[in-house]
């Protein structure tokens, strides 16, 4: 006799064939059968204490283990998880919000706290979708994660009543579905166009490569080390891209971000852009001038195809896997020589010496000055750390400072500029990788979004280190505010022990407060194995990027 199955039932033998094996959720009535079902059939649970939480580390798991990340919640659940799959639309987080709602035949009577949670979730997504009948729940599933994975990769949702979770149909009338995710790394380009990029190259005296988000989806950086090793151009590496080659590399220049990087501040002197999976956004200046020079070639390498040009014409538009594309350009490069380029050494030297005016050598011993923290931190790093920094002044001077030594393993907030991501994004991380330290770096208002998450890390025992940078302000836009209007509004805080919040969850907490402090008591926190903070005061400093972001307020540029 066939049996029957549930839609939960039905549900954890989809995502399993995905290859989920973690949910990060906060339980709700309307997800309470789904997370009975799925807590017998092998999955762990990471229970959160906010969904926007959860989100996050879906995010983060997604993008540093490259399989779907999962997060579940009940209806107003749902609402709290917006920021998080808003935040992982920019990050191209490739996740499955899962959400229960009241029973089908009641939505759009007044039902229990109904919303339109397909259409709150469509602008914020990749695609959302009502799941009206228990059979199709495999295709479902399966389709919507082919679409967080097609192109440049995305956050998707489906909303599950719950009668429909409970309702019980013949198995054999379930049709399940194997993995069918694209293939990144078999998206070739268009090998005409590989032939006329090289040609553009070879033909270019000042060619700068930048890797953006899309270049890590493969997660190695063989290819890219190939290609820049053959082509002697000069790469740097962004979002997500950072340590694809590491920034000691000969012919890596470090992180894209002029205000973090003086070898990017002159990519405008580049007679030759090689766009690998970056976007034509504002972090590029939408590859314009005064970013890009004029009359500067711009090739285009993109798993998106609408993507390419979206801003300016490039030379060469290549749509395709980044990885597999440049594997085609490295085969093609090898038929020829490659000089070594005077260009390169000129970016090396404007990182060098920006650097070393940029970030102070020496300051006050107490409140210590913010890029302090990381000189004392920088020794005590290991190559294989996984590195988080949240949003924030405090974190600009880290990111300018600390370099990305692996492949994912140094991560920063996306393009969004959502505060408050660091904690779960470390959380989810420590639990992916657990062998490897994760050091989180925080500033004291943006560990006030999540820092309950903590209490999250105790209880699943999850012992990531939190370095925080204590300024008592909303230090970015409190510079700006002095800066342009004279005067503070909204954006100061309290010199707040947070290291005691850090104690009070059962975790280990400490206030360091002098230069000499910071190394043992790092120490002392890896040590003690459970979740840490060290809350650091430090000056309200404003960092190399918050000077740049009042230049253009002052000059009328938001």
């Amino acid at each position: 006799m066939p049996g029957k199955l549930t839609g939960s039932q039905i549900l954890g033998r989809s995502l399993r064939a995905e290859g989920v094996r973690n949910i990060f959720t906060l339980a709700g009535d309307h997800v309470l059968p789904a997370l009975d079902a799925l807590s017998g059939m092998g999955f762990g649970f990471v229970d959160t204490r906010h969904e926007a939480a959860a989100v996050h580390m879906a995010d983060a798991w997604a993008r540093v283990t490259g399989a779907p990340g999962v997060a579940m919640y009940t209806t107003p659940g749902f609402a709290n998880a917006i920021p998080g799959l808003t935040s992982a639309l920019h990050s191209e987080g490739p996740v499955l919000s899962i959400s229960g709602s009241a029973p089908l035949a009641d939505l759009g009577r007044g039902a229990t706290q109904e919303i339109d949670q397909v259409g709150m979730a469509a602008p914020v997504t990749k695609g959302s979708w009502m799941v009206a009948d228990p059979k199709r729940i495999p295709q479902m599933v399966s389709h919507a994660l082919r679409e967080a994975y097609s192109g440049r990769r995305g956050p998707v949702h489906l909303t599950i009543p719950i009668d429909v979770q409970e309702e019980a149909v013949a198995e054999d009338d379930v049709v399940f579905h194997r993995m069918t995710r694209p293939d990144d790394a078999s998206s070739w380009g268009d090998p005409s166009k590989v032939k006329e990029a090289i040609s553009l190259i070879r033909a270019a005296s000042r060619p700068l490569a930048i890797a953006g988000t899309a270049a890590s989806y493969s997660g190695s950086g063989e290819a890219l080390a190939e290609f820049i090793e053959t082509t002697r151009i000069p790469v740097m590496t962004e979002g997500d891209a950072r340590g694809l080659v590491p920034d000691d590399h000969p012919q890596c220049r470090g992180f894209y971000d002029p205000g973090l990087n003086g070898a990017a501040r002159i990519a405008n002197q580049a007679d030759l852009v090689l766009l690998l999976g970056r976007k034509q956004d504002f972090v590029v200046g939408y590859a314009m001038p005064p970013s890009f020079a004029a009359d500067a070639k711009i090739i285009q390498v993109d798993p998106s195809a609408v993507e390419i040009g979206r801003n300016r014409d490039p030379a060469v538009g290549i749509a395709g896997s980044v990885d597999a594309v440049l594997r085609q350009m490295t085969d093609e490069a090898r038929g020829h020589t490659w000089p070594e380029l005077d260009w390169s050494g000129e970016l090396q030297s404007e990182r060098e010496s920006w650097l070393s005016a940029a970030i102070p050598s020496t300051g006050p011993k107490a409140p210590m000055h913010a890029a302090q923290v990381f000189k004392a931190l920088k020794p005590l790093l290991r190559s294989d750390d996984h590195l988080v920094f949240d949003a924030g002044d405090f974190c600009h001077f880290g990111r300018a400072y600390l370099p990305a030594r692996a492949p994912r393993s140094w991560w920063y907030f996306p393009t969004l500029g959502m505060l408050g991501m660091a904690v779960p994004a470390g959380i989810a991380l420590k639990l992916a990788d657990p062998g490897r330290r994760v050091i989180v770096f925080s500033g004291d208002g943006g560990f006030g979004f999540n820092g309950m998450e903590l209490d999250t890390a105790v209880r699943h025992d999850v012992p990531i280190v939190v370095v925080l940078g204590n300024d008592a302000a909303w230090g970015i836009d409190r510079q700006i505010q002095l800066a342009v209007y004279g005067k503070p509004v909204a954006t100061d805080l309290h010199q707040t022990r947070y290291d005691k919040v850090a104690d009070g969850l059962g975790g280990f907490g400490q206030l360091v407060e002098e230069f000499e402090d910071i190394g043992p008591a790092f120490e002392r926190a890896v040590a003690s194995g459970r979740p840490s903070l060290l809350n650091i005061p430090i000056q309200r400093a404003v960092s190399p990027r918050g000077e740049r972001a009042i230049a253009r307020w002052i000059g009328g540029r938001h």
